[in-house]
């Protein structure tokens, strides 16, 4: 029996519609992963890689310096990196950092200071007398100019059995050297007076050092050790000539009395006058001055001529005779 008409529609109309529902089923099968999957991943490239934890900067241990191609080390850092900045890496070649350094070997302890070749109650004083020493007086002698009274004195001393003590300057030893020999071979004290006999509070602490010392190695130079007896040229000094004199290992030594005999005939000097002029000064310690060298303008030898009588007088008082050495309990 045939169907109505409309009957007939309903049906196409639903066959139609459930097979356009399966072609739409199928398409949304086939596009669905196509859509979800997103757009493809790009390959890595050396640039955009993570950087390695090797080459993040370290909070441990400071960066190692960098070797050049040369093998050359160069500058080493001493701080740590700023923020945000990371070091180079350096190449695997750099050398262990080496270990703890061995500890430094104690310094060996300072040599204790040499104590003064005189008593310390010396420092500080020009001395005019020796302190101490009784009954005895201390014949000297200056050298600076020539050397023409003193092969009487050397003669006289020998004869009455008395030494001396001879205060020479640098130049004069070396000018006069054989001198210097005949005075150490009798047995006599020689003592420092200076290189060139200057004024010595016009004088800085160098030109003092040079003084002392050009006069030390002069006369050493000549076979004699002036050490440690200085006298000052002209007896002109201070407290801080004395005290430069000490430091170099000197004690200064003025005179008791000096006999002027340098002043010669033409100033007004003679022999009675020096020999009065030792005696009025006699004391226990008394530190006698004279002279080697003649007067520039009369060419006398005041001194050595007077001092077989000064010896007498001296004698003649009850008094001995001691080198210089008696300051230094010697």
């Amino acid at each position: 029996m045939a169907l109505p008409l409309s009957e007939a529609r309903r049906r196409t109309l639903a066959i139609a519609l459930a097979a356009a529902l399966v072609v739409l089923a199928i398409a949304l099968a086939l596009l669905l992963p196509a859509l979800t999957a997103g757009p493809p991943a790009a390959s890595p490239s050396p640039s955009s890689a993570p950087p390695s934890p090797s080459a993040l900067p370290s909070q441990s241990s400071p960066p190692v310096p960098a070797i050049s191609p040369s093998g050359q080390q160069g500058p080493q850092e001493t701080e740590t990196p700023e923020a945000g900045q990371i070091p180079v890496e350096p190449p695997i070649t750099v050398p262990p950092v080496p270990g703890p350094q061995p500890t430094q070997a104690p310094e060996e302890p300072a040599a204790p200071p040499q104590p003064a070749p005189f008593p310390d109650s010396l420092r500080g004083q020009d001395l005019t007398v020796i302190p101490g020493a009784g009954r005895v007086v201390a014949l000297t002698f200056d050298a600076g100019a020539n050397a023409a009274g003193l092969p009487s004195i050397l003669s006289t001393l020998s004869a009455k059995g008395v030494t001396g003590t001879f205060f020479l300057t640098g130049n004069w030893a070396a000018n006069n050297p054989q001198s210097v020999a005949r005075i150490v071979a009798a047995g006599h004290r020689v003592a420092n007076h200076s290189m060139t006999h200057p004024g010595f509070t016009g004088l800085g602490n160098e030109q003092i050092i040079q003084q002392v010392r050009g006069a030390e190695e002069a006369i050493l130079a000549a076979g004699a050790d002036p050490r440690p007896l200085f006298r000052f040229p002209y007896g002109e000094r201070d407290a801080r000539t004395i005290a430069a004199v000490n430091s170099l290992g000197y004690v200064a030594v003025r005179w008791t009395v000096d006999t002027l005999g340098w002043k010669g005939t033409s100033g007004g000097a003679s022999l009675q006058a020096v020999a009065d002029r030792v005696q009025a000064g006699l004391q226990p310690g008394e530190i006698v001055l004279m002279h080697i060298g003649s007067n520039p303008d009369d060419g006398s030898t005041l001194d050595a001529d007077a001092l077989p009588q000064v010896i007498d007088r001296i004698a003649a008082g009850g008094y001995g005779f001691a080198t210089l050495d008696a300051l230094l309990g010697q």
